[in-house]
């Protein structure tokens, strides 16, 4: 099996996303979870222009990495200078990375246009900093930005760029679709010639950005033209419309194509790694991603669900759990008995579709879609209904009353809103209020003072995404709303619902349904540990 080396950008091209911003730890808890997943290089950072960055490869070196190696970003020497008068080539030293990536002008418009200087100065500045650097023990990997460009506009000048970063001791070589805009054939082509120009010297790179949607695609074809690096994002974003997402190219590439990207037994990490990605990044994982989005398996047609209860290769390319996904049967008007079966599973193995608890559930199911509840969005209350009309748990907490008011202009930054709250657990009485901003906010911060008395474990809730729809919008003020939150621990995600004439009531009933969903599945993990 051929081996690709995955180059991840997440902690340098990543960071370029709009409204993308990490802390020291959250680079070094995310640079930790890439060396879990076995990719070969991490590229963390431009230490010559952010003094966060240098303080991270210095933080770094408290936690030594297992599978890959770390690599510090940085441009060629400025032009007319030597390269040990260069600030940005002393900051990339003062790392102390092993390996270092270095970029370098391709196209002649860039060098006299951009940086403004002359063709053999700017081979120059490629080849005495690839040398530099090399001369003081470091393993350089060489960006040629805008290479696909410069291939177009002139194929001898970019060739004799990719030469100078050879003559000065480049490791490898990096073809940079800066702009996002080359197509796949056009792109093709040309790595095969570099690879047929450089590749019997060294290794030959791929680097793609998402502006024509083409990036996954470009990266694939380039690795079937003889590319055998792949740079990246892990789940693909990055500046403009991203970066190429890596949580697909690696399973297309290892899963698909009989490439070696990671370790294998390490696939099965793909999802919980991204999603701890996401968390750290404040990322809103979509759900439609490829192998690691929440709907990547999941069926909602009822012949579909048959189907793939016979057989998951009728409607599936790959099983689920080879990349750490799973599969998902929608709640739906169009999901059949098998469908309920299959997620009744989880909670009793032994049910048979014949139980009259079946036609229990699907009974209240139809009425509460008839009231405006739609269960294929709400995973979470759909397991609730079932373990309450299942008799398998008791409500960990009672409501006495909530009260919620508002204030307008706004008494300080941030607050807008009041709620008051009086729960019981346990027959101890607990009233808290909140302050927040809007009223659900309010109630949710309220909801977790009251409950974090006796459950610890619900600061470890955050809400990811909160909808709103007017069901009936014939009644005006007085229409049935849905309420959908999608909630988080960090590990994994739920979601649930609310539906009322009271925009408040039924953000209450989908709130509180989250507290409950996550109450209950801590207690089912601490109970099978201890088993």
């Amino acid at each position: 099996m051929k081996k690709i080396e995955i180059l991840d950008s997440t902690l340098r091209d990543g960071v370029q996303g709009e409204g993308i911003s990490y802390s020291v730890q959250d680079k070094i808890h995310i640079c930790q979870a890439l060396d879990e997943l076995g990719v070969a290089f991490i590229e963390a950072g431009n230490p010559g222009s952010n003094p966060k960055d240098m303080e991270f490869f210095q933080e770094i070196k408290k936690y030594p990495l297992k599978n890959a190696k770390l690599c510090a970003f940085g441009s060629t020497r400025r032009k007319d200078i030597k390269c040990s008068e260069d600030s940005n080539l002393q900051s990339l030293l003062s790392a102390g990375t092993d390996y270092v990536v270095i970029f370098g002008k391709s196209w002649t418009f860039q060098v006299t246009d951009i940086i403004r200087t002359s063709f053999e100065e700017n081979l120059n500045m490629i080849k005495e900093t690839c040398a530099f650097l090399v001369e003081n023990g470091k393993t350089v990997i060489y960006d040629a930005e805008h290479f696909f460009t410069a291939y177009e506009d002139n194929r001898d000048y970019a060739l004799k760029t990719l030469e100078a970063a050879l003559a000065g001791g480049a490791s490898s070589l990096c073809l940079c679709e800066t702009k996002g805009g080359t197509m796949i054939s056009v792109l093709q082509k040309a790595v095969a010639d570099v690879v047929g120009v450089f590749g019997h010297r060294t290794t030959i790179g791929i680097h793609t950005h998402n502006d024509c949607g083409l990036a996954v695609a470009n990266s694939l074809v380039a690795v079937e033209a003889g590319a055998t690096q792949v740079q990246g994002v892990m789940l693909g974003f990055g500046e403009r419309t991203g970066n190429a997402n890596l949580s697909t190219i690696i399973p297309d590439l290892q899963l698909k194509m009989g490439y070696e990207c990671i370790p294998a037994e390490n696939m099965k990490d793909l999802t919980s790694t991204c999603k701890k990605i996401a968390e750290i990044t404040n990322f809103q994982l979509e759900a439609k991603m490829p192998f690691v989005g929440k709907c990547a398996f999941a069926h909602k047609a009822g012949m579909h669900i048959d189907a793939v209860l016979k057989n998951p290769s009728a409607y599936e390319q790959l099983q689920p759990e080879l990349v750490g996904n799973a599969r998902v049967f929608l709640m739906s008007e169009v999901a059949g008995r098998s469908t309920i079966i299959e997620k009744l599973q989880k909670l009793a193995p032994n049910l048979q579709k014949s139980d009259p608890i079946v036609d229990k559930i699907v009974k209240r199911m139809k009425e509460l879609e008839f009231e405006g509840y739609q269960f294929e969005g709400a995973d979470g209350s759909f397991e609730l209904l079932v373990r309450r009309l299942m008799e398998q748990y008791s409500p960990f907490f009672k409501l006495h009353y909530y009260q919620t008011n508002g204030s307008n202009p706004r008494p300080e930054e941030g607050v807008c809103s009041c709620a008051q709250i009086k729960v019981e657990v346990d027959g101890q009485i607990e009233i808290t209020a909140g302050e927040g901003d809007g009223p659900v906010n309010a109630l949710d911060i309220a909801l977790r003072k009251a409950l974090g008395k006796f459950y610890p474990l619900v600061s470890q809730i955050r809400l990811v995404d909160y909808k709103v729809r007017v069901l009936d919008g014939k009644s005006a003020t007085a229409s049935k709303v849905r309420v959908i939150i999608e909630s988080t621990d960090g590990l994994a995600s739920w979601t649930t619902i609310g539906v009322s004439s009271d925009v408040i009531e039924a953000s209450w009933i989908a709130l509180s349904d989250s507290f409950e969903y996550k109450l209950i599945h801590d207690i089912e993990k601490r109970y099978h540990k201890l088993g």
